[in-house]
């Protein structure tokens, strides 16, 4: 049955390239973040804003935060939408860089409320990606990930019963990227609304643990500061309490 379904991917996935009615709405997509941005840009008062732009490095994120602290303050609501577009716009389409996004989030909101952001725009980027992926994503994962996507279809297929387990396992651990899980959800048949709470909930810990680091962005002194042996060992304990009543459940059956 795996066989026959993986084959099924593999036919549904060599229509190349795209048709005009999917790029058509891939557009459609990028407009409305890019309205929505200039919405946003067009409320805040005259300055200088060149040091806006997707931090890259630790250097950049900590231009944006010095920069960005006295708007915070003046203007929330408009750095709140700001930030969750720009969050929801690289998470739909895969561009790296959000986990600058969520150390800035603690930089600027601090641990309760950061953490609170970085969940609600992940989960709606993710979201975005998800149903994007299932309009136009056929095609492009399979050539992207041919070999994770078919591994991806299998375990999925294996734990139907307690998928939610699974998901929350993939989102809590470094088991497979969330770009990857975002965009080849649909194309697995994971439901949305196992995909959604899967999401909720397991990005909390690493959010929490990036978010925290944020609020001591000057300590930092590269990406990799942010996961030490200890919250990695955190992370992978809570993903194996995740998966366990799956392996439970095989073992009885």
């Amino acid at each position: 049955m795996d066989t026959d379904a993986g084959a099924k991917v593999k036919v549904g996935s060599s229509k190349f390239p795209l048709s005009s009615w999917e790029v058509a709405m891939a557009a459609l997509v990028v407009a409305g973040f890019a309205l929505g941005l200039a919405g946003v840009y067009l409320t805040m008062p005259a300055s200088d804003y060149s040091f806006l732009r997707l931090p890259r490095s630790l250097e950049d994120l900590q231009i944006l935060r010095d920069n960005l602290e006295g708007y915070t303050s003046d203007y929330t609501l408009q750095v709140l939408v700001g930030y969750c577009m720009v969050y929801i716009f690289m998470q739909t389409f895969m561009i790296p860089g959000t986990v600058f996004m969520s150390l800035l989030a603690g930089a600027l909101f601090g641990v309760f409320k950061g953490v609170a952001l970085v969940v609600f725009a992940a989960t709606a980027g993710a979201s975005s990606c998800y149903f994007l992926s299932k309009l136009i994503g056929r095609p492009i994962i399979f050539s992207l990930w041919p070999d994770k996507l078919l591994f991806f279809q299998a375990q999925v297929a294996k734990r139907k019963e307690r998928l939610l387990n699974y998901m929350l396992f993939l989102r809590v651990t470094p088991t497979l990227p969330n770009t990857f899980i975002n965009f080849a959800s649909p194309i697995v048949d994971v439901p949305y609304h196992t995909f959604l709470l899967a999401t909720v909930i397991g990005l909390i810990p690493a959010a929490y643990v990036t978010v925290r680091a944020g609020i001591a962005i000057g300590d930092l002194r590269s990406v990799g500061d942010l996961y030490d042996f200890q919250s990695i060992a955190t992370l992978f304990f809570i993903g194996v309490l995740s998966i366990t009543p799956t392996l439970i459940g095989k073992s009885e059956s």
